[in-house]
């Protein structure tokens, strides 16, 4: 027999003496481990280093979503795969390493808003960093989903080395003891947790107040976009001609609020000019090809602006890669 057809006797041979479904070692079942992934997220602008941190997600009702009939915003949420009545809004904050100073925008919820939040502190440490590290703190605005964290569960300055800066028009509107005695019952526990929040950071004199342009640390600048609350701002960050805008709560529902920036939201304080902040900034964003960072955008919340046709705009999600 040839050696080629003696090889295929052989293997035919094997085949027909070999069980199909021949036992096998069995292993024990793996268990689900059911966790995510800790919640950060980095990237270079310039020589500076950025990191994102995941707070958490807060569940929204979709009618909290003004300036459009909730027919047109389902169509626009359906679009996106996302269904009402709670639409699922991440919440995010930013850490900036300059090289000499450590700089961490906004703080979370803590764990006033429930469980599914809280958890800036923990992903700030799952990134390598220690709250006692940070030198300073920059609220976007004073609503408890960016100020909350500024505290421990006892009252005390969650972050003990930091000093921490609002924009004036935004302490003046809820700082003030009588703003929170002149508020109706449901604003007043925006105001409270405002104000514990900013407590101890004050009385060690860590607390401070910007206006519009102001420098804040070399490479960070205040840009004012009032409307969602009086003093609400961004920080343009700048190193090495590369530039990264973090705009706090221009948008709360990318799903809706690119394609109809029209729309607003129940918590803003003027709706009217939040409406025309929000149009702005984007406009901005796409002429300037302007990297922007947002609180309520999903995480990482970082990525470039499209212009989608008259007054629409399509949000481009940055790519998870290597830093470089």
């Amino acid at each position: 027999m040839r050696l080629p057809a003696l090889r295929h006797w052989l293997i035919a041979a094997a085949l027909a003496t070999t069980p199909l479904l021949a036992p096998t070692t069995a292993f024990a079942e793996a268990p689900q481990v059911k966790t995510q992934a800790p919640g950060f997220y980095r990237m270079m602008v310039g020589n500076f280093e950025v990191t994102a941190l995941y707070d958490g997600y807060l569940d929204l009702d979709a009618k909290l979503l003004r300036n459009a009939s909730q027919r047109d915003i389902q169509r626009l949420l359906t679009k996106h795969f996302t269904t009402g009545p709670a639409i699922q809004t991440a919440v995010n904050a930013y850490l900036i390493n300059t090289g000499s100073k450590l700089v961490l925008i906004d703080t979370g919820t803590a764990k006033a808003f429930g469980p599914s939040l809280g958890f800036v502190a923990d992903n700030l440490k799952a990134a390598g960093y220690d709250p006692a590290q940070v030198d300073v703190v920059l609220l976007t605005h004073l609503h408890g989903d960016h100020v909350n964290g500024l505290i421990s569960a006892d009252g005390r300055a969650a972050f003990p080395n930091a000093s921490v800066h609002a924009a004036k028009a935004d302490a003046d509107f809820w700082l003030p003891a009588a703003a929170l005695d002149a508020a109706d019952e449901a604003s007043k526990p925006f105001f409270q947790m405002a104000q514990a929040a900013i407590a101890p950071y004050k009385s060690s004199g860590r607390f401070s107040t910007f206006e519009d342009g102001a420098k804040l640390i070399a490479g960070i600048k205040a840009v004012a976009l009032p409307g969602h609350t009086p003093g609400h701002s961004g920080f343009m960050i700048e190193s090495e001609g590369k530039r990264m805008l973090v705009w706090g709560d221009i948008i709360h529902n990318a799903a809706s609020q690119f394609e109809n920036p029209e729309i607003a939201i129940e918590f803003d304080v003027d709706r009217k000019q939040a409406v025309a902040t929000r149009q702005k900034v984007l406009n901005l964003a796409v002429k300037e090809k302007l990297m922007v960072a947002g609180m309520h955008l999903p995480f990482p919340g970082i990525g470039h602006i499209r212009r989608e046709g008259k007054g629409r705009f399509e949000w481009v999600p940055v790519e998870y890669s290597p830093i470089r």
